[in-house]
């Protein structure tokens, strides 16, 4: 298709297209058909260290450049990005899978970051005040962190890279971007689009590579890289962590997630389903803030998965190209086989299939909307971040016990309350063990917002003037005043 033949296939670095250095490619799949789309450079550990060499090279200057200059190119790239909106979708709907109109619900979402920061470059505040003992004024000012390691996943190509680009861009770092193997067309695409609006050589660099072990480990350990920022699994990000600590590494993760969707007795079940449907369905299920254990009060349990069963079945599985596609496929064979192995365990242990729960024949890697009740405790969907269309209902019957239930994971990223009583929604959604809470909602995104999770869901935050913040050093200025 001429959108997969339009974007480079070479890494980015120092502002031009270059092969891998052992002329390797990887191959680029189409997770509705299983055929290749085509084939990207795949980047060896001295790629990533000619990338983090002109990161470095390039810092000094884009540190110095005016935050009008930075916060220009930023509006221009969002522009662009809105101007091509089909192109992007299409291009996203191919590599990864998604339904067309959410690919572009996605491109318009991940544009806004660049929107956000663009503005919010201009913004970097310091401050000045009289030392208590009146001898010394304090200057406080406010610097780029340095060069900075970016590491992106597969389910949101587009605006899991414009969430760490932007913020970037605007606090004057400069980057070393690794996206996913599965999905780098969209991040090359992007590349392009900001050098279009103006970014100096160097600024971005994006290495693709089958070997992130690699390519990323001399880069954390190598003392050149100042921060990271990664989006993926918990287990993997414990790995990072480690690996920082060598150089004392400034870190941002938004790691896994199991969030929990709470339906209280008085909740309008109408919003409830369709919050629901959102927090569950949204990117087929393929994503970390996707509600994964569903607490429904038992007086309305009944209705509430009659409702829902409903709204599941009626999707369209198919290709995300196709008219009327409401799902598409799962990234690969081993996401599928994750989804279908929870379901498949959680009925061996005594769980009921109300929709779904089979694996279709043919070509892809597709999963059928899937309702499960009668979820045992010992079920490994209870403790499983299924990246899938499963939803898994179970029931509470007071509200201590559902809070409980919620807070028992390790993860706590999102998690979702409905309910019309105005004092129980403050008092659960302060006791709810996560960094965001959707309440009477099932969309917690937004580029405005602080992104991010506590306990074993991440450090930091993404989005909001947090996320500038997670890219710029306070520096402190003694100045005595005779």
């Amino acid at each position: 298709m001429t959108v997969v033949r339009d974007v480079p296939k070479q890494l980015f670095i120092g502002g031009s297209w270059q092969d891998a250095e052992s002329g390797r490619t990887l191959p680029v799949d189409n997770p509705a058909t299983g055929e290749e789309l085509c084939r990207v450079a795949d980047a060896s550990p001295a790629d990533g260290r000619r990338a983090a060499d002109a990161a470095v090279a390039a810092q000094p200057a884009w540190a110095a450049t005016p935050p009008r200059v930075r916060s220009e190119i930023l509006r221009r790239a969002y522009d662009l990005i809105i101007a091509r909106t089909d192109d992007l979708a299409l291009l996203m709907t191919l590599e990864m899978g998604k339904p067309l109109a959410e690919a572009r619900a996605e491109v318009a979402y991940g544009a806004e970051f660049f929107r956000w920061f663009s503005e919010e470059a201009v913004r970097i505040d310091g401050g000045m005040m009289t030392a208590p003992d009146g001898r010394n004024r304090l200057l406080v000012t406010r610097q780029p962190v340095g060069p900075c390691l970016l590491i992106t996943p597969w389910n949101f190509p587009l605006a899991m890279g414009t969430r760490k680009i932007g913020p970037a861009i605007a606090a004057g770092c400069t980057m070393i971007l690794k996206p996913a193997p599965q999905t780098p067309l969209t991040s090359l695409a992007l590349a392009a689009i900001l050098k279009e609006a103006g970014l100096p050589d160097g600024v971005l660099n994006i290495v693709v590579t089958s070997d992130a072990a690699g390519v990323v480990e001399p880069l954390l350990r190598g003392g050149q890289i100042r921060k990271l920022s990664f989006t993926g699994s918990t287990q993997v990000g414990r790995i990072l962590l480690a690996q920082c600590a060598d150089t004392v590494i400034r870190t941002s993760m938004e790691l896994g997630g199991n969030a929990p969707l709470i339906v209280f007795d008085d909740a309008d079940l109408d919003t409830a389903v369709e919050g629901t449907m959102v927090a569950k369905m949204r990117n087929m299920g393929e994503s970390c803030c996707a509600a994964n254990r569903i607490y429904v009060h038992t007086s309305i349990a009944d209705e509430f998965a009659q409702r829902l069963t409903a709204r599941m079945a009626q999707l369209t599985v198919g290709d995300g190209t196709q008219p009327g596609t409401d799902v598409g496929p799962l990234i690969d064979a081993a996401g599928r086989s994750k989804a279908h192995d929870v379901v498949q365990d959680a009925v061996k242990r005594g769980a009921s299939v109300l929709t779904g729960g089979h694996l279709p024949e043919g070509p892809g890697c597709f999963y059928p909307p899937t309702v499960l009740t009668g979820i045992t405790p010992d079920a490994a969907i209870n403790d499983t971040e299924v990246f899938g269309p499963v939803a898994a209902i179970l029931t509470f019957d007071d509200e201590d016990e559902a809070i409980t239930a919620a807070n028992n994971t390790e993860f706590g990223l999102a998690a979702y309350l409905f309910t019309q009583n105005l004092d129980r929604a403050l008092r659960v959604a302060e006791r709810l063990e996560s960094g965001m809470i959707g309440l009477n909602t099932g969309l917690v995104s937004n580029p405005a917002a602080p992104f991010g999770g506590i306990k074993q869901s991440g450090l930091g935050r993404e989005g909001g003037t947090v996320g500038l913040g997670e890219f710029l050093e306070y520096k402190y200025i003694a100045v005595p005043v005779a």
